[in-house]
């Protein structure tokens, strides 16, 4: 292939280039998926997918979780730091889940293989799961309440080689194996990241062969400039300043003060600072965010308000950084624990939302519905073992010239599992799941509606609940409404009581748990509304005659 003359690439080439290694990683996150065990990989797709470059910096990545891929560049620093070049072998692998490290709760494991072409590295495939189980106080790994330090959150994986000439390591398997609550859906979900690695290095190898060495380095350059480039551009059409905001979580479990969560995003010519730093300090809880978390989710928010329209890689992350004070919520010192900082991405993500509202006002929306992220497992009294890992999702706010969506996962990429799937493994019934009518803003374009899920569990069991929004409720912008808040209630024998965002606690066969999410906030003036669209609305189920003459009095004439 002669696509570079006198160091200029052909475009059509370097296209072609450029999507086929996007495409290997989509081709790992399909053999990861189709491979996996649980339900969280398998359904919930709670992984990622990158390629690298011999020099360890991404060059492409599947379109899954943005946690996963916004940290993976620094786990893969890491691994190499402790694993350099000459210390590898063909059909190594390289393994950690260490919260500091990594994506920021033992849950996540990465695991990275070089791949070799003619006996040299020509770059790196690296894969992230969500792992349910990793040992820990409670089932599924993730409890903010009753943990004060990242010790008693579980299994905790230093980087290691945990795979030579393509084999699992039995000793470190066997390590591994003996401290989490499912072993099968572990050893499963590791060896499905062993697959994919095994997938998207043969192709890359493939690739190298193909194009050759050489002329792949400057293709690889080229795709990391252009990207570079049009980043700047895009960051640099956004105006000057520096815009902030400030919201709220609930707190970081049942009787504790609210986090703050405060931002302060910085446009200077074609780059962006986000700075977390005024945030509440870090918390005697399960919930606090590692500095690798919190740049993944500045990176991924500004990437959608600057309307970036190239793949991510090293080239885009050149143009926005992140800052957090040390030892604040939002860059954490370790030990701090963090199993559950799941359930921050969606406020890491509003809050950057509402400062930039104020620079581009066209460009963003009114807060999302929080999501809920329960894991309900066995306990003492069970009479088997088991654990629903569950994802709960919402949906969007509304935005200039467009209503919120419904049941959408709307920062991290993932799926609502199917019933179906937690009822054939676990002992729990679904009740109901459903968009509740009158729950999103009004506004002019209204906010996605709510969604409740009722859950009845068939044996005894333990609870780990990870919400929010019971307090604070998403806002709306340009005039319009919050969204309604979330609750959480228990429903033993007809009686109904109501729960903390975080909480943990033990059910018996024949409760319900009721996950009730917030509504998403709307967006502008809810007497601008179109007649047609309020129409819709109530055809649909998304509000009711009553609450159409409440919020659109003008509707009736």
């Amino acid at each position: 292939m002669n696509a570079i003359t006198k160091n200029k690439v052909d475009p059509v080439t370097l296209t072609v280039i450029w999507n086929k290694l996007i495409s290997i990683t989509e081709d790992m996150g399909a053999a990861l998926r189709r491979t996996a065990y649980s339900e969280a990989v398998r359904e919930g797709d709670d992984f990622s997918t990158g390629l690298f470059d011999r020099r360890g910096r991404l060059v492409a990545q599947g379109n899954f979780t943005p946690g996963h891929l916004g940290a993976m560049p620094y786990v893969v620093e890491h691994l190499l730091a402790r694993f350099p070049e000459h210390t590898l072998r063909d059909g190594d692998m390289i393994c950690t889940n260490d919260s500091f490290i990594g994506g920021s709760h033992f849950p996540d494991f990465f695991m990275m293989m070089p791949v070799f072409s003619d006996g040299c590295i020509v770059g790196y495939v690296v894969t992230s799961a969500h792992h349910i189980d990793v040992g820990g106080a409670q089932p599924g790994s993730q409890a903010v309440q009753g943990v004060t330090e990242s010790y008693q959150e579980g299994l905790r994986v230093l980087p290691v080689r945990i795979a030579s000439e393509h084999k699992l390591n039995a000793d470190i398997l066997t390590v591994i194996l003996g401290n989490v609550r499912h072993p099968d859906k572990m050893q499963g979900d590791l060896r499905a990241q062993q697959n994919a690695n095994y997938v998207g290095g043969k192709r890359l190898a493939e690739l190298f062969r193909e194009v050759g060495f050489a002329q792949m380095d400057v293709f690889i350059e080229a795709i990391l400039n252009a990207s570079e480039a049009r980043a700047r551009e895009l960051i640099a059409a956004l105006p000057d300043g520096t815009y902030s905001f400030d919201d709220r979580l609930d707190d970081y479990g049942p009787g504790t003060e609210p986090v703050l969560v405060c931002v302060d995003v910085t446009i200077r010519d074609d780059e962006a600072t986000v700075d977390f730093s005024r945030s509440s300090d870090q918390v005697p809880a399960g919930l606090n965010c590692y500095i690798n978390y919190t740049r993944a989710y500045a990176m991924f928010t500004m990437r959608i308000i600057a309307g970036f329209d190239m793949p991510q890689n090293a080239g885009t992350s050149r143009v926005v950084h992140t800052i957090a004070r040390e030892g604040s919520f939002f860059n954490a010192r370790f030990p701090a624990a963090s199993g559950g900082r799941a359930s921050v991405q969606m406020r890491m993500f509003d809050a950057i939302n509402g400062a930039m509202a104020k620079a581009v006002p066209e460009k963003v929306r009114g807060a999302c519905t929080h999501w809920c992220n329960p894991n309900i497992g066995s306990n003492h009294k069970s009479r088997s073992k088991w654990l629903m890992y569950d994802l709960i999702v919402g949906g969007f706010g509304g935005r200039a010239g467009h209503d919120g969506q419904e049941g959408i996962a709307a920062v991290m990429n993932s799926a609502n599992i199917p019933i179906e799937v937690h009822e054939a493994n676990c002992p729990v019934l679904v009740r109901r799941l459903e968009y509740m009518a009158d729950s999103g803003g009004a506004g002019e374009f209204r906010g996605g509606c709510a969604v409740r899920k009722d859950v009845e569990v068939r044996d005894y069991g333990v609870v780990t609940l990870l919400g929010d929004r019971h307090k604070f409720a998403p806002y709306g912008l340009e005039g319009g409404d919050p969204g309604v808040l979330s609750t959480t209630v228990l429903i033993r024998d007809g009686v109904e009581t109501e729960l903390a965002s975080k909480a943990v606690m033990d059910v018996e066969p024949g409760d319900i748990l009721s996950f009730r999410l917030s509504g998403a906030g709307g967006y502008g003036n809810p007497n601008k509304r179109a007649r047609d669209r309020i129409e819709a609305d109530i055809r649909n189920g998304y509000v009711t005659p009553a609450f159409a003459r409440e919020k659109y009095g003008a509707w009736e004439n």
